[in-house]
């Protein structure tokens, strides 16, 4: 009895729970609209999108689509875009926001590009009246009112919402504090999920490459530096995890490249390390099938070349997979979970560097080479 207690307490608390959503939602939808907004956006039908997004709309026969677009609101920018495929380059965005000085702003920019620079005030596809145009702040909410002319009636439009925390400073936009994106059907009122970004290519390139040089790659180095005792045991470990590395990281480069292709971010020093930490890996390649004889005159030339390109290799995958997790907005946990391996290694190598040179303090006999 006591479990079966337990068990319904906890299905009138989610039932609870749901009621109090769906409560909240519509009251959102009940609730008035400022005096301001009345005269010009009255009887539009309404649906919450996303959080504490509600979207009022309406489209009438020549095409003309009213919106208010309101949420909870203390500073910062709101904005609403459209977009042909689902992606935020390439779209056209309504963004309002209230000034430093109390004054109401809102503009249309075109996203070009994730950075601030291709973020352009005054540009885009979407065409509009100036006039038509209001923000109201009330009762800590913000409501974004504008009028656009659509050559056709919208059904299924891609959809894309963002906020960010700063207040445009001469039209420039700070970057976002979150996003979403969907199809929203103008006819029905159905917001539906968008899959157009490929968020799975993205987490694929991202988890391979940071396993391959992230955790791989600096596990073989440092088989090879601090365990040369266990010939040739270290030998076939260092080989073994480089080259699975390798195969695993270029599947991340493959995945990648394929995730440019699809939605052509504008990352040229992610870009640009990773192009340079594959030539590198690629040396280290063709390293082991050039390695000569350890009494060859040229060996000391190929360790130097060996280790200072594999050297060098990690220390720029390392700040590539750093460069990637931000410019991917990658979530804390990637953060946390990266910083905290990254820990682990640097911590590993300098307590072992530390037994290495003691060790060689004490015993002169050469280690092996490689």
């Amino acid at each position: 009895m006591g479990s079966m207690a337990r068990a319904a307490v906890a299905a009138a608390l989610v039932l609870v729970g749901l009621a109090s959503a769906v409560t909240a939602q519509m009251q959102s939808c009940n609730e008035e609209l400022p005096p301001k907004l009345v005269g010009n956006y009255s009887g539009l039908a309404c649906q919450p999108v996303w959080n504490n997004f509600v979207l009022r709309y309406h489209q009438d026969k020549n095409n003309v689509l009213r919106i208010v677009l309101s949420t909870m609101y203390s500073t910062g920018w709101v904005g609403m875009g459209f977009s042909r495929d689902g992606l935020m380059i390439g779209s056209s965005a309504m963004v309002g926001w209230m000034g430093k000085k109390g004054l109401p702003h809102i503009r249309q920019f075109a996203l070009r590009g994730k950075t601030s620079s291709k973020v352009v005030v005054d540009r885009g596809f979407l065409v509009s009246n100036d006039h038509d145009h209001t923000v109201v702040v009330q009762q800590a909410k913000i409501y974004l009112a504008f009028q656009l002319k659509f050559p056709y009636r919208l059904t299924n439009q891609h959809i894309i919402l963002a906020f960010g925390p700063g207040i445009p400073t001469k039209n420039k936009l700070s970057k976002h504090q979150d996003k979403t994106s969907f199809t929203f059907d103008f006819t029905t009122g159905k917001a539906v999920a968008d899959g157009s970004f490929p968020y799975g290519l993205r987490r694929a390139h991202g988890a391979l490459n940071l396993f391959a040089w992230g955790i791989l790659m600096p596990i073989g180095a440092i088989v090879a530096r601090y365990f040369r005792r266990s010939d040739p045991l270290w030998f076939y470990l260092h080989v073994g995890l480089q080259f699975v590395g390798f195969i695993i990281g270029l599947a991340g480069v493959v995945a990648g490249v394929a995730l440019y292709n699809k939605i052509q971010a504008d990352v040229p020093a992610h870009r640009g390390l990773g192009i340079f930490v594959l030539f590198l890996g690629i040396l280290q390649v063709l390293a082991f099938f050039l390695r000569p004889n350890a009494d060859s005159k040229y060996r000391k030339y190929w360790n130097w070349y060996h280790h200072w390109a594999g050297r060098l290799a990690l220390f720029f995958a390392a700040v590539n997979i750093v460069l990637g997790i931000h410019v991917g907005g990658g979530h804390t946990s990637w953060k946390v979970g990266y910083g905290f391996n990254l820990a682990v290694i640097l911590v590993a190598v300098v307590a072992l560097e530390f037994l290495l040179w003691t060790r060689w303090s004490k015993d002169s006999t050469p280690t092996p080479t490689y």
